[in-house]
């Protein structure tokens, strides 16, 4: 049976240096889910019993010091200047008065410090325990800063090079979602889609295309035997902005509505519809939280749809792109 880490003897890490350059702007401010990543592992962190907690930096910046004194952090600032990662953890495990320290990087908006907890006695022959191979979603020797130092004075800020140094260990779990890092973005579409999914029911996926005819409903009718397949059980939601009417004249249920009835139900033996008249468009995830049975929802629309989207394009219009775009599929090179 695994142990559990015992975080009050522990020292918290988070890494939040770096300068962003794939991203193009500062990935510690970028919200996801409504808040920045930064504030987010912050507030996770406040969650915990850790013996203490450091920002580890490259430079001073206003923003970092309010949050740091927000969530009653401590700041370190890297001696060894643009040296990425290894500056950061050289600079904390410099100043940890634990053993061991857990070192997180602020670009892992899925992040949950449960996964990490059970080590068995990972702990006691290594230097090093990474978690998915990351090296910042790991447990670090207090020993590791001068290792760090030696490998950065000879010139190398390869993390893995310095780690492949001294013994450690992986140990591999089945929530690789809870590593993601948001490099990207690319990463940042499909982290933001991920995050509007989170609190859903069941999750929702839009089909986009700047104009009619660009084969949405097409799309869909092939997607969802693939889907199938893989025993992914689909919903779809089919908005209809010129109204509808669902049964044939002269039905029963049919005459029910024109007979004033606000709403009217069919069931038969394996299936049922409702029909229910309403003074507006009716909320979408209102709509999609109605259904059983299903593993996903896929919906269509001319314009974003509900985040995320899949974007389609056939030479009809501009190309649609933006943050809720996780893909984009056309026959354009």
């Amino acid at each position: 049976m695994c142990k559990e880490v015992d975080f009050s003897e522990i020292t918290l890490l988070i890494i939040a240096g770096g300068k962003s350059l794939r991203m193009k702007q500062d990935k510690r401010f970028i919200e996801i889910g409504g808040i920045t990543m930064l504030e987010s592992i912050l507030m996770k962190a406040a969650n915990e019993n850790f013996k203490k907690i450091f920002l580890c930096v490259e430079d001073f910046l206003l923003g970092i010091e309010q949050l740091a004194q927000k969530y009653k952090v401590d700041m370190v600032f890297d001696k060894f200047q643009n040296t990425g990662a290894m500056g950061g953890l050289t600079e904390g495990l410099s100043n940890i008065s634990t053993d061991w320290a857990l070192a997180v990087s602020c670009d892992m908006p899925f992040f949950e410090f449960e996964i990490v907890k059970p080590l068995s006695d990972s702990l006691t022959d290594s230097k090093v325990v990474m978690f998915n191979h990351q090296p910042l979603a790991a447990f670090y020797h207090h020993s590791m800063s001068e290792v760090f130092k030696r490998v950065l004075n000879d010139g190398n800020r390869k993390l893995q090079f310095a780690i492949s140094q001294v013994p450690h260990k992986i140990l591999q779990t089945d929530s690789e979602m809870v590593f993601f890092n948001v490099n990207t973005p690319a990463d940042l579409r499909l982290a933001r889609g991920r995050a509007a999914n989170i609190n859903r029911k069941v999750p929702v996926i839009s089909i986009i295309a700047p104009s009619s005819g660009t084969g949405k409903t097409t799309f869909i009718e092939r997607l969802i035997p693939k889907l199938s397949e893989r025993g992914i059980r689909v919903g779809v939601v089919k908005s209809d902005s010129h109204g509808f009417n669902l049964d044939i004249e002269g039905k029963d249920s049919r005459r029910f509505q024109n007979a004033g009835a606000q709403s009217v139900a069919v069931i038969s033996k394996n299936s049922y519809f409702i029909v229910q008249k309403t003074n507006e468009r009716e909320d979408f995830q209102k709509i999609a939280e109605k259904f059983e049975n299903v593993d996903l929802i896929l919906t269509e629309s001319r314009t974003h749809g509900t985040q995320p989207a899949i974007s389609l394009y056939l030479d009809l219009g501009e190309p649609l792109i933006h943050d809720d775009v996780v893909a984009l599929f056309s026959d354009k090179k």
